[in-house]
């Protein structure tokens, strides 16, 4: 057989990935001060991640599932293996932590500017940093998938328009392309909470219980919450919302990600067209939503679903925002036939 430069190449970057990024525990890559799109800077920027599964020989089955609001890599753990959302047997995953979730640079662990020091980014920011991630430290050049939920999911949709030729497959699911009037009355009613309590200096456990009982109530609809929670055994569910243990800034963290979802719009360089948007698009996609989601509203995903004429499945349970759950099984069969790697 003969040896290429290429095929050396390939043997480094594979025994490379085996050796320091196979295992699933918390990675950390300093990639300097990094330029916002506002102009500000992160000072020191930090970026988290883990790895699940293998790598095959060729690098084609690398899937990129980027976190939630308020989620962090270890959360999207308990969604991969056998049985779960995503089986890494056949994918080579890698779990990156958005800023503001306490791993990657937050208010909560900035020694340079914490608190409401902390630049403000957006969903572009984080897509821009997993893509220096990806490529410049991680050397990268391909993405075989993308999957996220919920802020997730927007970071899978800008990925979809910021680089369209970097992906194959894309799922985003519990998701929006673009906030609906009615997201962003509940974004920015979380962070008026947020802002008040602040300002007339509400002890931050105080704060984050609002918050709490605030994405009990919507997260789930009333019916699964009747169904679920006894009359008798409520005074139990609500004693669970009180907040003792936290990290410092853990606030800010939430009021920094809150931030960056209430701007989050892929039609934002197309003049706010979604037709316009829908054309950037070229990898296959799969999009997820739930009818009774009250967190983001699947209306703008169907839109786009409808224009880009792909995959859709519409969950129908009373589960809301958190359908994915009561479908576990459903939406698991459907993604792994969707991401099956020929």
């Amino acid at each position: 057989m003969k040896i290429t430069l290429q095929f050396i190449a390939a043997l480094f970057f594979l025994q490379f990935f085996n050796t320091n990024f196979a295992a699933t525990g918390q990675q950390i890559v300093d990639i300097g001060d990094f330029e916002l799109e506002n102009g500000q800077v992160i000072k020191n920027c930090k970026i988290g991640f883990r790895t699940f599964g293998s790598l095959n020989s060729d690098s084609s089955n690398i899937v990129l599932y980027p976190t939630w609001y308020n989620g962090t890599s270890e959360h999207i753990a308990k969604l991969i293996g056998a049985d779960k959302l995503i089986d890494s047997t056949d994918f080579f995953i890698i779990a990156v932590d958005a800023f503001g979730n306490g791993i990657s640079s937050s208010p909560s662990n900035s020694p340079e500017q914490p608190g409401q020091e902390f630049p403000v980014f957006t969903i572009r920011d984080l897509v821009r940093t997993q893509y220096k991630l990806l490529v410049e430290y991680l050397k990268i050049k391909h993405l075989y998938g993308a999957i996220g939920g919920s802020m997730g999911s927007m970071q899978v949709f800008e990925w979809l328009v910021s680089y369209p030729d970097f992906i194959d497959k894309a799922i985003p699911y519990v998701c929006t392309p673009r906030s609906s009037a009615q997201d962003l009355l509940y974004m920015n009613l979380r962070k008026q909470i947020i802002e008040s309590g602040q300002n007339c200096a509400v002890p931050e456990r105080e704060i984050l219980k609002t918050l709490n009982m605030l994405t009990a109530l919507v997260a789930r609809t009333p019916e699964f919450r009747i169904q679920n929670t006894e009359y008798d055994a409520f005074p139990d569910f609500l004693a669970k919302f009180e907040v003792n243990n936290f990290r410092k800034n853990l606030i800010d963290d939430q009021k920094s990600q809150l931030l960056a979802m209430l701007s989050h719009d892929i039609t934002y360089k197309y003049g706010g067209s979604m037709e316009k948007a829908a054309a950037a698009i070229k990898a296959q996609v799969f999009i997820i939503v739930s009818e009774s989601d009250h967190i983001l509203n699947p209306q703008p995903a169907k839109e786009l679903a409808s224009i880009l004429n792909c995959k859709v499945m519409i969950l129908q349970n009373n589960c809301g925002h958190l359908a994915i759950g009561c479908d576990l099984e459903k939406c698991s069969d459907a993604i792994s036939r969707f991401f099956k790697i020929k």
